[in-house]
């Protein structure tokens, strides 16, 4: 039996609830080796799956994301459609700047937990913006943004819509989208400054 909800029912309103009331949240990504990422408040943890023994072992005690980072992921293919504060920032990551570490390496796998992980390893951003064609995004905040942005934070990294807090939002339907902008604290700042007209 599945669970089947109607759009402003009574239990969709039970289940929209603010980001910042999550309990817990984590993710698997697979490879080379398994490895299980997860939060319950009180930072990150990350556990390698021993095939030999078939358990998960504390492999990444504490996780913490660097302060920034020289890696952006965003599909750059929908260039043309985005707001001309996100192209400058694009444009400002792939400047020759070498005494500001730059130009930036673009890693843009297309899946939201892979891209994820390796930034939030290593440092850097991954970016899924508001475009002509998806106005408001096309992650879903309750069961993708909102998770990876308490796992961010918790790493002492940062999640924003661009104006402001992902964990913040509202939410006013299950499956609504939002503009995601998540990873380095230091990327995801300058990434809003220039959304609000700043040049760096």
């Amino acid at each position: 039996m599945g669970l089947h909800l109607r759009q402003g029912d009574r239990h969709d309103r039970d289940l929209r609830e603010l980001g910042r009331k999550q309990v817990a949240a984590g993710y698997v990504v697979y490879g080379s080796s398994t490895i299980l990422v997860y939060t319950t408040g009180n930072g990150v943890n990350g556990f390698t799956l021993d095939p030999s023994i078939g358990e998960f072992l504390l492999s990444h005690p504490n996780i913490r994301t660097p302060e920034t980072g020289r890696l952006y992921s965003i599909n750059e293919g929908n260039y043309n459609s985005w707001e001309r504060g996100l192209k400058e920032f694009i444009k400002w990551m792939q400047e020759d700047a070498p005494e500001d570490d730059r130009p930036f390496t673009t890693r843009y796998i297309g899946s939201f937990v892979a891209d994820f992980h390796r930034n939030l390893m290593k440092g850097g951003i991954y970016i899924y913006p508001a475009n002509t064609r998806n106005p408001s995004g096309k992650l879903r905040l309750m069961y993708e943004a909102n998770p990876m942005a308490f796992i961010v934070e918790q790493a002492g990294g940062a999640a924003s819509t661009g104006n402001g807090p992902i964990l913040d939002v509202e939410p006013e339907a299950l499956h609504q989208r939002v503009p995601v902008y998540i990873g380095s604290p230091d990327l995801v700042e300058r990434a809003k400054r220039f959304l609000n007209g700043e040049t760096s």
